[in-house]
Order: C-alpha cells, then sequence, then structure tokens
C-alpha cells in the first residue's frame, strides 16, 4: 500500500471538511424573539448587524422569527446559530435547546410593578384579595412572570386569592378606571408612557419586582465553542461601538438606554425566572441548575 499517497488523500479529505465547515462558520444568522417580520427586524437591527459583521469578521444575517416557539424551533433545526432573547424565553431556550450564553444585554430599571390608581382603595397588595388583577401577554417576563410573582411573594396566591386576566396596557387601563379590576402588572418602564396617555388620572405603584435578569445573546449547540468565544471578545473590545448601534434602533431598542454587556452572565442567574415558572404552573421549566 502506498501509505505516502494514502495519508495526503486522508489530509485533502479533512482539510477540505474544516475549509467547508470554517466557510460555514463565517455566516451567523441571527434572530430576534420580540421582534415580528423582517421590515421591523431590519429598522431595530440593522445598524448592529453591520457594526457586529465589521468587527467579528464573519457576515451576521437578520432571520426574522415570528415567535419564541418557532425561534426554539429555528435553533434546533440550525436553521439559526445566533437568538437574542429575554430572561422567561432564555429558560425555555435553555430547557429544549441547552443553547449556549454568549452576551447579555443589561437594561436599566427592569422590573415588573403593580400598579393600581390612586383614590381606589387600594393601599397594599393585601387590599386585593378577592379581586381582578390584569396582567400583559402571557410569557411576558416584565408585563406577567415578574407581576405574578410579586403577588406571591407577598402572601398572594394568583388564580386564588386573585382572578389574573390577560389585556392590553391601555385597555387595563380603561378597565382599572371604571372599576373592573383592581390593579394592573407593568414594566416600570411602561409608567410614564401610561401616564401621558392617561392624564386624567394618577397612578400609584404598590409593588415592585426584583430587578430583572439580562436579556441575553445565545449561540446553538451546533455553534463551535471558538466561534462563541470569539464573539464574546468581539462585545469586550468593542462594546462603545455594538451599544450605539443597538440604540440606533429607534422603537423597541430604546429599551436599552443605558445599557451594558454583561460577560460574565451565567445560568444561575436566571433561577429567579425559574420560580416565576414554579408559580405559573408551568414546572418544567421551573427545574434549578444543578436539579
Amino acid at each position: 500500500m502506498n501509505w505516502t499517497k494514502h495519508l495526503a488523500t486522508a489530509a485533502a479529505v479533512i482539510g477540505l471538511t474544516a475549509t467547508a465547515f470554517s466557510v460555514q462558520a463565517q455566516t451567523l444568522r441571527l434572530a430576534v424573539t420580540d421582534i415580528v417580520g423582517l421590515e421591523n427586524l431590519q429598522r431595530e437591527y440593522a445598524g448592529f448587524q453591520k457594526i457586529l459583521s465589521e468587527k467579528s469578521g464573519m457576515k451576521v444575517e437578520l432571520f426574522p422569527v415570528p415567535n419564541r416557539t418557532a425561534a426554539v424551533e429555528a435553533l434546533n433545526a440550525k436553521k439559526i446559530d445566533l437568538v437574542l432573547t429575554g430572561p422567561a424565553e432564555y429558560v425555555v431556550f435553555k430547557k429544549r435547546t441547552d443553547a449556549k450564553l454568549v452576551v447579555g444585554f443589561s437594561r436599566p430599571e427592569y422590573y415588573g410593578s403593580v400598579v393600581t390608581l390612586v383614590g381606589s382603595g387600594i393601599d397594599g397588595v393585601e387590599d386585593l384579595k378577592g379581586k381582578k388583577v390584569a396582567l400583559g401577554d402571557v410569557g411576558s417576563t416584565s408585563r406577567h412572570l415578574s407581576p405574578i410573582q410579586v403577588l406571591a411573594d407577598l402572601g398572594l396566591k394568583p388564580g386564588q386569592d386573585v382572578q389574573i386576566l390577560h389585556i392590553n396596557r391601555n385597555v387595563a387601563v380603561e378597565a382599572m378606571k371604571r372599576g373592573d379590576v383592581a390593579a394592573i402588572g407593568i414594566n416600570r418602564t411602561d409608567l410614564p408612557g401610561l401616564s401621558k396617555r392617561h392624564p386624567d388620572v394618577v397612578f400609584k405603584v404598590i409593588a415592585r419586582g426584583r430587578d430583572l435578569p439580562n436579556d441575553v445573546l445565545l449561540a446553538g449547540t451546533h455553534v463551535p465553542d471558538a466561534v462563541v468565544g470569539q464573539m464574546k471578545k468581539v462585545f469586550s473590545e468593542n462594546s462603545e461601538a455594538l451599544i450605539a448601534a443597538v440604540l440606533l434602533g429607534p422603537d423597541e431598542n430604546q429599551k436599552f438606554q443605558g445599557m451594558k454587556f454583561i460577560p460574565s452572565i451565567a445560568d444561575a442567574d436566571y433561577n429567579y425566572v425559574r420560580k416565576m415558572y414554579t408559580t405559573i404552573g408551568q414546572a418544567q421549566y421551573a427545574a434549578f441548575v444543578g436539579d
């Protein structure tokens, strides 16, 4: 047997495989779970996509997804490589995909609140017993899970001591003004906008939740650790430029005003969110790290 020829052929095959993988790895498809539609995604993240591509030396493509479930399926199917998502969604991604943490996107003053109206007769969470509370979309970290956990932490049993409704914020305020609901659960940053839209009332925060974990950029299990490490380095070395690019998004991305990238993010940071899933009866997402 001509071993020299055999080894040369094997080396060529390995080289071709490595080259093909390298070319594939140079394109990273990025999804954002709270932005629906390619037009909206491009409006918010085109600047970020451009800078991330330039600084990483890899081509980053935006990939729209209609919802969290579709994003999970796309990551498992390797149709996307990176996904930017919120704390509640992260817990689901970790459970269903074992995705890798890349970097945290901090959101200053990111927490849920329980709010009523001045003059409503509701002075504390204990006064909500037997009444209706309106929360945001099911699964929203700050408008559903956080406020409902606040109620539980302060001694109420959601669904038993209080009736939970899921209503649009402005509709919920109108319902509160009529006396149809006693309180609403919102993100802290919702309050200034609601005050402007409803100048005829004065809002009163009767409870606020803990500061929530960061939004997070994840990589699929199929993305090599070396690529994940390279992306971490890119965010560390180009923080100011990438933050400025994120804030070019005129609407949804303004929630990141004052943000920083968090390189030392850990799965255990999200155990309080897992507790929230226990509270709403979704025990399949409630296993803590190490369980």
